[in-house]
C-alpha cells in the first residue's frame, strides 16, 4: 500500500460521507438554519447578519412570530424574520393585520434597516410572500 494520498474522485466519496454524517449529527434547528441560509444566497438576498444600520437591503427568511403591538398609540404589526444567520424585526405601522403574514410563512422584504434597542428593524418594508408550494 502506498502512503501517497490519492487525488481526483477518491476524495469525493469521503466528502459526501462527511456531509452525510454532519447532517445526521445536526439538530433539526441547525438543518433548518442551513437551508434558510442557502435559500437566501440562491435568491440574491443579503444575509441578515451582514445588514448594517441605515443600509438598504433585500432579505428573505421565515416569519417566526407575528404580534400586534401598539407604538405611541398607533397599531403596529410586528414580525420576526429569521434567515438562518440572524433575525430582524419587520414592523408595519398603522396595521392590525395583513393577510398572509403569519408564523411559518416565508417572505422577501426590502427597505432601510434601522437599529432599535440593539435589534435590526425594517419599518413598512416592501415585501413579497413566497408561494406556499415552495415551502
Amino acid at each position: 500500500m502506498s502512503a501517497v494520498p490519492r487525488s481526483g474522485n477518491a476524495e469525493k466519496p469521503a466528502g459526501r460521507f462527511r456531509r452525510m454524517l454532519d447532517r445526521l449529527s445536526s439538530s433539526q434547528e441547525e438543518l433548518e438554519s442551513e437551508e434558510l441560509q442557502e435559500d437566501a444566497q440562491a435568491s440574491g438576498c443579503t444575509p441578515i447578519c451582514d445588514c448594517g444600520d441605515r443600509q438598504i437591503v433585500k432579505v428573505t427568511g421565515t416569519l417566526r412570530t407575528v404580534t400586534l403591538r401598539p407604538r405611541a398609540g398607533v397599531p403596529a404589526l410586528e414580525a420576526e424574520l429569521f434567515d438562518g444567520s440572524a433575525a430582524l424585526d419587520v414592523v408595519w405601522l398603522g396595521r392590525r393585520s395583513i393577510v398572509g403574514i403569519e408564523p411559518g410563512r416565508k417572505m422577501i422584504a426590502s427597505g432601510r434597516i434601522a437599529m432599535s434597542h440593539g435589534r435590526r428593524v425594517l419599518f413598512n418594508p416592501k415585501y413579497e410572500l413566497r408561494p406556499l408550494g415552495q415551502e
